[in-house]
């Protein structure tokens, strides 16, 4: 085994189940509570025969892909997930004695993506928990190979605007490929856009990668995507799995992506849930509970008052909630909250309200 493999502690998913080995209401998962489009049940329904191999480039996928967000189907790749291509684009051009770069708080996966090719790991600093240009600006050095951003960030929940991933792109040498991971760009605002896309349209080192496993609701069939300029898309189909999404992962974004009235259903949802949730967190704040500002379907809670993040964890799986802590990620005083149904909000915020008020 190579020995920076060897560094590798394999990712750890959300729970599902309490300590007790209960099912628990997983809500730390950051996957969709109103499930998917009926669209998309109807086409998983449809016979596929399973004995064929699907499409090996995902032809019809990628021209609606195309068709949706105005891109040259030619500049689109599709992979297992996101995932698959955020671990090509740092195969292909970061390995040892390379940096990958990120802001501290950033998705989990980013440090596995850098020590599966051997490179380093290197974290800038946050400011009040969210990326900044300037710290990862100032974290650049001639080795730096590949800077990760994640907007809106997870686990924070905040968005960096346009101007600011422009000034972070302007900013790093023509050599160093910028990958914005918009996974979870359907929870904004219509309208608000960090400008990812169409850096990916006019310069030759900005990648930009999506997924169907949020907003979409299909994260069983592990389907994403990814968009840049053609020597980086031709980078990752050399280096994804042949025949990598399945047939029925084809299908089921197809449907999907015809369905945006179930997005903006899921995003207006999303948004009443998030708002009311946060707005019961800031009646807490005398407990020393605070909400961090989220894009996202997630909130990050911080235990800074007497009610720890430990104690809020067990009291929720006693309530029948699965939610993320994440001491791993340097925020041993957080919990990550997906944002389900308003009824299941409502109930994880009167469970932390009587965890916090209890003598």
């Amino acid at each position: 085994m190579k020995p920076w493999i060897e560094k590798i502690h394999a990712y750890v998913p959300g729970k599902s189940k309490g300590a007790d080995g209960r099912e628990l209401i997983k809500l730390s998962a950051n996957e969709n509570p109103l499930g998917c489009s009926e669209a998309v049940l109807a086409a998983l329904a449809e016979p596929a025969g399973p004995a064929r191999y699907p499409d090996p480039d995902s032809t019809a996928l990628r021209a609606k892909i195309g068709e949706v967000h105005g891109i040259d189907p030619e500049r689109i790749v599709c992979g297992t997930g996101s995932g698959e291509c955020l671990h090509g684009a740092v195969q292909a051009f970061a390995g040892p004695g390379d940096e990958v770069l990120f802001s501290r708080y950033s998705f989990s996966l980013y440090p596995l993506l850098a020590h599966k090719v051997g490179a380093s790991v290197v974290m800038a600093e946050a400011t009040d928990y969210a990326p900044d240009v300037d710290k990862l600006l100032a974290a650049v050095t001639e080795r730096t190979r590949v800077v990760l951003l994640d907007n809106p960030n997870n686990p924070i929940g905040t968005f960096l605007p346009r101007a600011e991933v422009e000034r972070l792109h302007k900013g790093l040498p023509g050599d160093v490929l910028l990958v914005v991971d918009q996974a979870y760009a359907e929870f904004l605002d219509e309208g608000e856009d960090d400008g990812g896309m169409a850096l990916a349209a006019a310069h030759d080192n900005v990648l930009v990668t999506r997924t169907f496993a949020k907003a979409y609701g299909i994260a069983g069939e592990r389907v994403g995507w990814a968009t840049g300029a053609p020597q980086l898309v031709d980078a990752l189909n050399r280096l994804r799995g042949a025949f990598n999404v399945t047939a029925s992962g084809q299908r089921a974004a197809l449907a999907a992506l015809a369905d945006q009235a179930f997005v903006q259903t899921v995003r207006d949802a999303n948004d009443a849930a998030r708002a009311r949730f946060v707005e019961q967190i800031e009646a807490l704040g005398n407990s020393g509970l605070r909400a961090l500002p989220s894009e996202a379907n997630f909130v990050l809670v911080l235990f800074e008052g007497r009610l720890t993040a430990e104690a809020a964890l067990a009291a929720l799986a006693q309530g029948g909630y699965a939610v993320r802590h994440l001491p791993g990620q340097g925020l041993p005083h957080a919990l990550r909250i997906t944002i389900g149904t308003s009824e299941q909000m409502e109930q994880i915020a009167a469970i932390l309200r009587e965890a916090a008020e209890a003598d």
